[in-house]
């Protein structure tokens, strides 16, 4: 089992699970492992996006929210064209009951918004890295604590993409422009970026917590 060295040395636990302060602006804690992994290299579970069971089957026809495909959805609908029968409710971040990370893990748990994946990036060192045989990101804050996440792919179908190859991270925020998909992180050896895929996809999850009490 790999051992990550935080702030201080210390690992920081909440309800059994572990997460670090990176020294964010916000504050933001982040897990130190995957929804569904118990290290921090583990690959966790997948899950598609407002669902929060993995599933042995990834497509429209098995997402919760859909009445026929894509563009017919029940539930985070920003325009009607999307919606069942011109359906819209403007919910654009995902609710409690809908996130994977609140759902597994508990109250103060949830899946980060876009933004904040893109604070998490911007307020850090990262690199590509091979931890404990795995490949994944490396995150170093400025306050030298560290945070890694492994290049789990993602599933579509009843198959396992990109594993090895790219990390591909739900956040809970949806594409509004176009509400068949939503926000991810994605990264490789040698890019990474905010993306968008169909909330149908299978992907991985990190959790994280409200900001430190100062």
């Amino acid at each position: 089992m790999g051992v990550l060295l935080m702030m201080g040395g210390r690992v920081f636990a909440q309800d059994t699970h572990e997460y670090v302060d990176l020294g964010l602006p916000s504050g933001t804690l982040w897990a130190t492992c995957n929804v569904g992994a118990t290290t921090p290299e583990g690959y966790g579970d997948y899950f598609a996006w407002g669902e929060t069971k993995p599933k042995s089957i990834y497509n429209w026809s098995t997402y919760k929210y859909y009445n026929g495909g894509g563009d017919q959805l029940t539930k985070y609908c920003s325009t009607f064209k999307y919606g069942y029968h011109g359906f819209s409710d403007n919910l654009t971040v995902l609710q409690p009951e809908d996130d994977a990370a609140t759902a597994n893990w508990g109250s103060g748990w949830c899946i980060p918004t876009k933004e904040q994946w893109e604070e998490l990036y911007k307020n850090t060192d990262h690199t590509w890295k091979v931890w404990d045989g795995v490949n994944g990101m490396l995150f170093r804050g400025k306050n030298g604590a560290l945070l890694f996440l492994p290049a789990a792919g993602n599933r579509w179908g009843g198959l396992l993409y990109y594993v090895g190859s790219y990390g591909i991270y739900w956040s809970s925020s949806l594409s509004t422009d176009y509400p068949s998909s939503a926000w991810d992180f994605y990264f490789s050896s040698d890019l990474y970026d905010m993306g968008s895929y169909g909330r149908y996809y299978g992907q991985s999850v990190r959790a994280v917590r409200s900001a430190r009490q100062n």
